[in-house]
């Protein structure tokens, strides 16, 4: 038996384990199998690693960066951003992969204006790494928001969100689990008065399908997108990767 799975915490939220159960089913893949490995701290992920039928493991908040330390080699996405969301694992070798830049590229697009030539990162943890990465890719300038004030270039708090800044920078991404299940009460505390139909919101968060964050910005005429397509699109990349199809 083959054996993958997602490595985070919490994880009651995801739907990792359903896509790849159901894709095993549909496609008649009979010899593998995909199981969620809620561990508390990256340490725990030593005994998980002891199993010998483990192919491949995909990635999620909160271990995208700290999981590095386990890696033996890294693919160029991941030495740049210090990123990394999908492991390969051969011969008790683990290469560490980054497929949510391909998910988030490939989703954010089919929204996406020419006029949308400046974003604003919400989040500033594994995840807004690939997101800067795509964006600056793309020839998008970016913006990261946190919650904390810091001294680093380009970083910005949510108390400096001015109506300028909101509307210089028309694509908004909330990379920051706030809104996800279960907590579907809370949204990312920018000035949503500010926001029009000139916005793009997208929002990494696929569970629940409309976060109130993407409610506020469709109310106020926005394009509004959520991580769903970009869950599919990363799991399959991840997939590719397991299997030597493809790279990320």
């Amino acid at each position: 038996m083959r054996k993958f799975g997602l490595i985070g915490y919490p994880l009651g939220h995801s739907f990792s384990g359903k896509y790849f159960r159901e894709k095993f089913h549909r496609e008649s893949i009979e010899d593998c199998a995909y199981s969620n490995y809620e561990i508390p701290s990256i340490s725990a992920l030593s005994d998980i690693l002891k199993d010998p039928e483990l192919n491949g493991l995909n990635v999620t908040i909160p271990y995208k960066e700290s999981v590095i330390s386990f890696l033996h080699k890294k693919n160029q996405v991941v030495e740049e951003i210090a990123a990394c969301n999908c492991i390969k694992i051969l011969n008790g070798e683990l290469t560490g992969y980054n497929t949510d830049v391909i998910g988030f590229e490939n989703s954010l697009k089919e929204k996406l204006r020419i006029a949308d030539k400046s974003a604003l990162i919400l989040g500033t943890g594994g995840s807004s790494k690939a997101v800067a990465w795509v964006l600056k890719k793309t020839g998008i300038e970016y913006l990261f928001v946190t919650r904390n004030k810091s001294l680093h270039d380009g970083r910005i708090t949510y108390e400096e969100l001015s109506r300028e800044i909101l509307e210089s920078h028309p694509l908004i991404i909330n990379t920051t689990p706030v809104g996800m299940h279960p907590k579907t009460e809370v949204y990312p505390p920018i000035p949503y008065q500010w926001i029009g139909r000139g916005h793009y919101l997208f929002d990494l968060v696929y569970n629940p399908s409309k976060t109130l964050f993407l409610e506020k910005g469709e109310l106020a005429g926005a394009r509004t997108k959520n991580g769903a397509d970009m869950l599919a699109i990363q799991a399959e990349a991840s997939w590719d990767i397991w299997n030597k199809k493809g790279k990320a």
